[in-house]
């Protein structure tokens, strides 16, 4: 398979939601009631038009042969100024054990460099051991840092912060 990664363009929303809503379902949706995790789904389908136009992160898309099957959402940290932050990271389910997600990592650090930033951090579940396993493989570690975020269900669930520089 062929990789490539790029910036998303206006017309990318509905290919940013069916990458964040599969995956998000895969990985996430069993934490939740069946009806929340439902509404989840659907409405990671259709937020990211919004997202798009208030151009307040930088988005990139990796494709595998032609096709789009992930993405990553960064920007500057609002609570760790100076360095950059990973809002989001997903992969289609499809193109899991690929290396697209690697690939897209890759790119996602380099593009943070060029931006001038020499530390990344982002958060994940502390009970989603794939994701944990990917970070740590791309050579994030745990900071030490862990929180509660709720999702909206009123029920927070665990967090663990990861780090590495760009």
């Amino acid at each position: 398979m062929k990789f490539a990664v790029r910036r998303v363009g206006p017309g990318d929303g509905d290919v940013l939601g069916a990458i964040h809503a599969a995956a998000w379902e895969a990985a996430y949706a069993p934490f939740f009631a069946p009806g929340f995790a439902a509404a989840g789904i659907s409405s990671r389908r259709t937020r990211w038009h919004a997202r798009l136009a208030a151009q307040d992160s930088t988005i990139l898309l990796a494709e595998g042969d032609g096709r789009p099957v992930a993405m990553s959402v960064f920007r500057p940290s609002s609570t760790r100024p100076g360095l950059a932050e990973i809002l989001s990271f997903y992969s289609h389910p499809d193109s899991w054990g690929t290396g697209v997600a690697a690939v897209l990592m890759t790119g996602t650090l380099r593009h943070l460099r060029g931006d001038g930033f020499t530390t990344a951090h982002l958060w994940t579940l502390r009970d989603t051991h794939q994701s944990r396993r990917f970070y740590a493989k791309c050579g994030f570690a745990e900071s030490g840092a862990a929180r509660t975020y709720d999702f909206g269900d009123g029920n927070p669930l665990a967090q663990v912060e990861y780090e590495r520089g760009c």
